[in-house]
């Protein structure tokens, strides 16, 4: 294994223009282990637990899986038998992508989220196409790094939030836009979680946390990647560190980038101007806290006004969310819908996931059933990676959250981690991408990285 490589930018693939007129990239041709059936070349970063039998499950099987990644042996011992196979193992994603560039068309990236950026870039200067899980990065300036670096390479990104390949979402996008709740001015957002002592989180009684001997098969500095460095403990892997600010981003992490979608795509939001934290549980510093209420506040922006969108995480008191129960849905707020769009017409709700909308009250929703707008949003077949596998053999357009669209759905999540962590008001000058009010918090907008692990600087 080696520590410290500096990556080497590679020339962008060849392209071919589409049936819809718009140029998207193709899997190089002839390179060393070239199938003669057209099939990609696939490696997965990060091929230990069940987040990795998603792309061999949802498409990527179908493919050639040329190398498997992961920094926890043991973790991805089972998958490996699993998927009966050969390939070379690697637990340093820069050492495969150095030796074996040439060979890989497409990977997927399911490391931790402190991870995400640095593996995806390394693979954007090869040239190679990216699936990258969400949240798509752990702060703001590799958000915009990587928008930078999709127009450089050239190649197809996808972001791993399933639910914005569905058809609900398509639905509830083509609703609001349609005007069948009318003009709406208030999302609420919410999240049973933070689960503590659960699958994935888990609050230390101290920090920093007690140190513990480090697994056999893990290799631990490689898993630490870009973060500074400090002892193991024994909850950070393999799930646990979503509780830990400098590896995860909490629960609005981990589901902000579902819940969100549908609002921010049906509204069109850019960045927020302000982001307000208003209710916060206490918890030790760089660790998550066990419930919070955000309220982002977006401007308006064209014939739309402005939005006001509360996320509630944890344990939450509803009868103080405010008027979701207008129009006489009164219980609206217990249905199990994860987001609420409030219009002046009617409420949309729909699941964490996104998923298929609910549409209050009954005559509102009776008329739509109707008379349902128009599908002006193509339909996807097979989710989110036959969808981005189509589009880099140049047999279908662009993924939907694409680069371009997921890096702004996540800085909104991102603005809203910052509030939350610390716990305060957060004023967003997003041309400047600086936080006006707090500028001592702008350290966190790029976070420091270790030598070795510093890419994008150059972009």
């Amino acid at each position: 294994m080696r520590i410290g490589i500096k990556p080497t930018p590679m020339k962008r693939r060849t392209f071919l223009t589409t049936a819809a007129g718009a140029a998207f990239p193709r899997f190089a041709i002839g390179k060393p282990g070239r199938s003669s059936n057209s099939k990609l070349n696939v490696a997965l970063i990060g091929s230990g637990g069940w987040i990795a039998q998603q792309p061999y499950n949802q498409g990527c099987s179908d493919e050639n899986l040329v190398a498997f990644c992961d920094v926890d042996r043991n973790l991805c011992a089972g998958n490996m038998r699993n998927w009966r196979t050969n390939q070379p193992f690697f637990d340093d994603f820069r050492v495969m992508l150095d030796r074996m560039h040439k060979e890989i068309d497409a990977v997927v990236v399911s490391t931790p989220d402190h991870t995400h950026f640095a593996a995806t870039l390394a693979a954007m200067e090869r040239g190679i196409h990216v699936y990258t899980q969400k949240p798509l990065t752990h702060n703001i300036w590799q958000c915009r790094t990587l928008v930078k670096a999709k127009k450089r390479y050239q190649v197809v990104t996808q972001m791993g939030n399933q639910g914005h390949a569905d058809v609900g979402i398509r639905q509830s996008v083509e609703a609001v836009r349609a005007g069948v709740i009318g003009d709406v001015g208030q999302v609420f957002c919410r999240n049973d979680g933070p689960e503590m002592g659960g699958t994935h989180f888990a609050n230390p009684a101290t920090m920093p946390p007690p140190s513990s001997p480090v697994p056999d098969g893990l290799a631990w500095d490689l898993w630490l990647g870009p973060a500074a460095k400090r002892d193991f403990y024994q909850d950070y892997t393999p799930k646990k560190w979503r509780s830990f600010y400098d590896f995860g981003l909490g629960m609005l992490g981990d589901f902000g980038c579902h819940t969100l979608d549908t609002p921010v795509w049906a509204l069109d939001l850019d960045p927020p101007t302000v982001v307000e934290c208003l209710q916060r549980e206490k918890s030790l510093d760089g660790v998550i806290p066990a419930a919070s209420h955000l309220r982002f506040h977006f401007p308006a922006k064209g014939s739309r006004g402005p939005v006001k969108l509360d996320w509630f995480d944890g344990p939450q008191d509803w009868s103080k969310v405010g008027r979701i129960d207008a129009f006489g849905a009164e219980h609206a707020a217990h249905l199990g819908r994860a987001c609420w769009m409030v219009g002046s017409k009617g409420l949309l709700g729909c699941g964490t996931h996104a998923g298929a909308p609910l549409i209050l009250p009954d005559d509102v929703r009776s008329a739509w059933k109707a008379n349902p707008p128009a599908q002006t949003i193509p339909r996807v077949a097979g989710g989110p990676f036959r969808e981005w596998l189509r589009a880099i053999k140049g047999e279908g357009p662009e993924p939907g959250s694409n680069f371009d669209y997921a890096a702004g759905l996540t800085e909104i999540i991102l603005l809203g981690v910052l509030a939350q962590r610390f716990n305060t008001r957060i004023e967003w000058d997003a041309e400047a991408g600086r936080v006006t009010n707090h500028p001592e918090l702008d350290v966190f907008v790029k976070e420091p990285a270790r030598e070795g692990w510093r890419f994008g600087e150059d972009i």
